[in-house]
């Protein structure tokens, strides 16, 4: 954040995405940056944060870099804290950012203990990071939503059904997500005295960096489930697992 940045206003609306400097998260902010947020472009790389944060300001949108990478504690902490001290509240959160990675040829049996807490490291503790730092700015915003962006690999209804992508091994990345289900499910209970919304996504099979751009689905697409949830009524759900459309199920809820 710089100093020539607008100020604050007690009407702004802002939005926190993880990972945002490319792909689904990009297109998150993008599309709730035109629902008139101020969006916060969380990256690991200054260079490429700021130059996403350029790309969306060229197109008329309020969006600002912020350094953020969510396995690093204190780099997590100085964020909240430069948030709060701009806006004092966080109206949306999307925990976007997440890493695939697996040993060999992908089998469950290859997986070392080194990968697997690299995936946990920032597909799930980095959530816990993220989402418990800025909680108590969420609370102060008049409709706190955070959305985690999961995957379908963590359906544990979906992985074991009768389908092509049954047959894959989800390994460290699916029983990541399986466990950021879990995790979006606890918080919901606490948080459901309090009027925040706490729900997960799937963006399905999306052409991304994370699958070396091999999905059918467009990251523009797959952004839509996440900003519908980011911006749900008063009387939206809250702790469920959702997808757009009907890709894998009948309906847009996703088992869990």
């Amino acid at each position: 954040m710089t100093e020539n940045q607008t100020p604050k206003t007690a009407r702004n609306r802002v939005a926190l995405i993880t990972g945002a400097n490319k792909g689904i998260g990009f297109h998150i902010a993008r599309a709730l940056g035109s629902e008139g947020h101020t969006v916060l472009i969380g990256a690991r790389s200054p260079e490429r944060g700021e130059q996403a944060a350029a790309s969306l300001r060229e197109e008329g949108l309020d969006a600002r870099f912020l350094h953020l990478d969510v396995t690093d504690e204190a780099l997590v902490a100085a964020a909240a804290t430069r948030v709060g001290d701009e806006f004092g509240k966080l109206d949306v959160l999307v925990n976007n950012a997440g890493i695939a990675l697996a040993d060999g040829d992908w089998n469950t049996s290859e997986l070392t203990v080194a990968t697997a807490r690299k995936v946990f490291e920032t597909n799930v503790i980095g959530v816990v990071s993220v989402t418990n730092a800025f909680l108590p700015l969420i609370r102060k915003a008049d409709a706190g939503r955070i959305v985690n962006v999961s995957s379908e690999v963590g359906s544990l209804g979906f992985m074991t059904g009768d389908h092509e992508f049954a047959a894959m091994q989800g390994g460290a990345y699916g029983a990541s997500k399986s466990a950021l289900n879990m995790l979006t499910v606890s918080w919901s209970k606490e948080l459901a005295p309090t009027g925040v919304k706490i729900n997960a996504m799937t963006p399905g099979y999306t052409a991304t960096d994370l699958n070396g751009n091999r999905g059918w689905r467009k990251p523009e697409d797959a952004a839509r489930a996440a900003v519908k949830l980011a911006l749900l009524p008063e009387d939206g759900p809250n702790g469920g697992f959702f997808q757009e459309g009907n890709e894998y199920f009948a309906t847009e809820v996703v088992p869990w």
